[in-house]
């Protein structure tokens, strides 16, 4: 089994080199985070990708002492480090230089595949990458995941970091949105060779509080697909009972007791609730301001959408909540958060 989870991740190592990566992990997963215990192999971090969530990311790496590079093509997401002292390049490839790890995060599958394989992108030297790890916390299909992983394992090092002759990539795309970016209280879910992911944990918990090892390549990306899937889902069927509920003379905050004491209970009625009025400190409560944009679950539902259809499996739901948001968005209520399905899609009533 061993064997066939590595050949699943595309990465030929020795065992003499196993044997070396293995002894690399076991001081520093007991390590903190200062600069002084950094492990070498994770001391010089390429960041590229400085949104929303790269921003708080990229400040967190710097906070517990690595080593940042960074590069967007935002000049004035550039400027907000570069004023820091913070090192700021034009190219992905000028990032790769100076690295020994690159953690990516990026709106879309095409943008990933750009500043991999794009002019001056990260692979642009193929022969002798300076990073043994590439991590891509963006939210891409599986397959895009998996390709880039095939790729990257064929790249060669410039020079040998004591346990690959080749580069190897983790997709680690995260749960927990903007605040817990911010917060340093993102989960990161991972996909890729298990001993890269253990290598690298000291990277994910200084951005993060939890690590889930999902399995082989492409893994990580299918996990976020999921979990987005079930989360819209339920979004739309608590809204929707909430709507109902209104029509049928019971108030929202009656049925969120009820839900939230009863088998309907769920993220989406006690942590997130949809109808203004009944929760302070969630979107529904600043006009669906902030959090986690309808375009971006369009997106991430459409990703579903496309794997079910490369495999063969009919997801109805999948598909009917896509349709929904999609609508949403031509609405023009794309920026808005995805739980404002409440008011712009069911036309439910705020809570008085």
């Amino acid at each position: 089994m061993a064997m066939a989870s590595r050949l699943r991740a595309r990465v030929v190592l020795s065992r003499c080199e196993w044997s070396n990566l293995r002894s690399l992990l076991r001081p520093s997963l007991n390590r903190g985070f200062s600069s002084s215990s950094i492990p070498s192999h994770l001391e010089r971090v390429g960041f590229i990708g400085l949104g929303n969530m790269g921003f708080h990311m990229a400040s967190n790496l710097i906070t517990a002492g690595y080593k940042i590079t960074v590069h967007d093509i935002n000049y004035n997401a550039l400027k907000k480090f570069s004023e820091k002292g913070i090192p700021a390049k034009e190219t992905p490839c000028e990032v790769a230089e100076s690295s020994d790890v690159i953690i990516t995060m990026l709106p879309s599958s095409s943008n990933v595949l750009d500043v991999y394989t794009g002019r001056n992108g990260l692979l642009h030297c193929r022969s002798h990458l300076s990073p043994w790890l590439f991590i891509d916390s963006s939210t891409i299909d599986p397959q895009t995941s998996r390709m880039l992983s095939t790729n990257i394992s064929k790249c060669l090092l410039k020079e040998k970091k004591g346990f690959a002759n080749n580069p190897l990539m983790l997709d680690a795309p995260v749960s927990g949105g903007v605040p817990a970016a911010q917060a340093g209280t993102l989960t990161f879910m991972v996909g890729g060779l298990e001993e890269a992911y253990l290598a690298a944990k000291p990277l994910f918990l200084s951005m993060g509080k939890q690590t889930i090892y999902c399995g082989s390549s492409g893994n990580g990306a299918a996990a976020k697909i999921c979990n987005n899937l079930a989360m819209a889902v339920s979004m739309l069927g608590v809204s929707e009972a909430f709507v109902l509920g209104q029509h049928l003379g019971i108030t929202a905050s009656t049925l969120t007791k009820i839900f939230n004491s009863s088998s309907a209970r769920c993220w989406s009625s006690d942590s997130y609730n949809p109808v203004p009025g009944i929760m302070e400190g969630v979107p529904s409560s600043r006009n669906y301001d902030g959090g986690f944009t309808s375009k971006l679950m369009a997106k991430d539902l459409t990703l579903a959408v496309s794997s079910a259809a490369e495999i063969g499996l009919k997801c109805p739901l999948t598909s009917e909540a896509r349709d929904i948001y999609m609508e949403l968005c031509e609405k023009g209520y794309d920026s808005k958060d995805f739980s404002c399905v409440f008011r712009h899609y069911y036309s439910g009533k705020d809570e008085n």
